[in-house]
């Protein structure tokens, strides 16, 4: 399969629908691709709320339930179209209507008792590296919803967006490639099965492991 075919199978891959061979080929081309490797990052909020509906899910929604081919298609093609728009709305939206297909007034059950809270952000300028940022997150039933504004004019260079835990733990939120001498904003978003208040700090990395900011969580 050629290598733009396999762009198409970021969200199934995330998904985890794709055949043992196709999910295989499909990581080798991920070494090798940042532009998919971030696309399943952005896959994983909807995937851990597919994963807590399916741990929640009555006995009246059969339990061999699934997405079928024309709606993996559909979800797939929405992310794809809409890929520039606030990424949030849309995987959460996408994440929603697959629920519905599902299962419908399941949904009601599943929804009530949840509450809102307010958004945490913090900012922070590198004086060394010249980097600036800013984190928002939201904290989710699952973990945190992460939002990164990046502004960093000494690219090309991937980097990645990883959050320390209160515990010394460390994941990875998401990653992308800062362009060639291009100093205009840059937004991305990921997600992290850790609560705001389980964050001690967000650190910016290139990828040969060089820090380029480290914003402190409130």
């Amino acid at each position: 399969m050629r290598s733009q075919e396999r762009h198409h199978d970021a969200g199934a891959y995330a998904l985890g629908v794709l055949d043992e061979v196709d999910a295989f080929r499909f990581e080798d081309h991920l070494m090798e691709c940042p532009q998919c490797a971030a696309q399943v990052t952005e896959f994983g909020p909807p995937t851990r709320q597919l994963m807590l509906y399916r741990e929640a899910t009555p006995r009246v929604v059969h339990p061999f339930a699934g997405p079928g081919p024309r709606l993996l298609d559909r979800l797939l093609g929405e992310v794809a179209a809409r890929h520039r728009a606030r990424r949030r709305r849309v995987l959460y939206a996408v994440a929603a209507s697959v629920v519905v297909a599902l299962a419908g007034p399941a949904l009601v059950m599943l929804s009530a008792g949840g509450d809102e809270r307010e958004a945490v952000q913090v900012t922070a300028t590198d004086e060394r590296s010249g980097v600036w940022a800013q984190v928002t997150v939201e904290d989710e039933a699952w973990g945190s919803n992460v939002r990164l504004q990046v502004k960093d004019g000494a690219g090309p260079r991937d980097c990645r967006l990883i959050v320390i835990g209160r515990d010394g733990s460390e994941r990875t939120v998401t990653n992308w490639m800062v362009p060639h001498h291009d100093a205009r904003p840059t937004e991305v978003q990921g997600g992290t099965d850790l609560h705001a208040d389980q964050i001690l700090r967000y650190e910016i990395r290139s990828t040969d492991g060089e820090q380029l900011v480290t914003l402190k969580a409130p």
